[in-house]
């Protein structure tokens, strides 16, 4: 595993060499990253909120927060201030754990992985990557998980455009395909 402090210094001089920056300051950063899961079985079925909550906090290493319905939608069933899913916001220390997590061991698990799409970035330099199982990640048991979920993975930047949250992401050790 490569230092904090090597990582950075190499992301510095290729951004300095790529794109002409001069200050270390200027340089775009990962800012946070958030984890979301939606679990609209939970209106019908308690307990699923219940195991969501402790893999998703197993996942994180810190407690997730669970989202309510802002407004009732009767095509779904889902009435205004029901439990409709969770969110975890990384920052600092456990950001960067997860960072090197997802991309060291989790991305490579997942079956016929080819490399991360392109199409998920937006215009402002933030990547989005969903998750279809979040079994794929080591701390959860695939025999003893009692139900699967979906994840939603936002990665917030400081970079001003696609061509830089790229470049940083794959200096950040994201495998993306060619």
């Amino acid at each position: 595993m490569e230092s904090y402090d090597a990582l950075n210094k190499k992301i510095f001089t290729s951004f300095k060499d790529k794109f002409g920056y001069a200050n270390i300051l200027s340089i775009p950063k990962i800012t946070k990253i958030v984890v979301s899961m939606g679990i609209g079985e939970a209106r019908e079925n308690p307990k699923v909120m219940d195991i969501a909550l402790k893999d998703l906090g197993i996942l994180t290493g810190q407690k997730p927060l669970v989202t309510k319905a802002k407004k009732a939608v009767s095509g779904f069933k889902i009435r205004q201030g029901d439990s409709v899913g969770l969110k975890v916001t990384l920052r600092g220390k456990r950001m960067r754990e997860f960072i090197d997590r997802l991309s060291r061991i989790t991305l490579p698990r997942i079956r016929d992985f080819r490399g991360l799409k392109l199409a998920g970035f937006d215009k402002q330099g933030n990547y989005n990557l969903g998750i279809k199982e979040h079994v794929v990640f080591p701390e959860i048991k695939y025999d003893k998980a009692e139900k699967v979920f979906g994840l939603q993975v936002t990665f917030t930047t400081t970079a001003k455009n696609k061509e830089e949250a790229k470049e940083l992401l794959i200096l950040s050790g994201f495998p993306f395909e060619k």
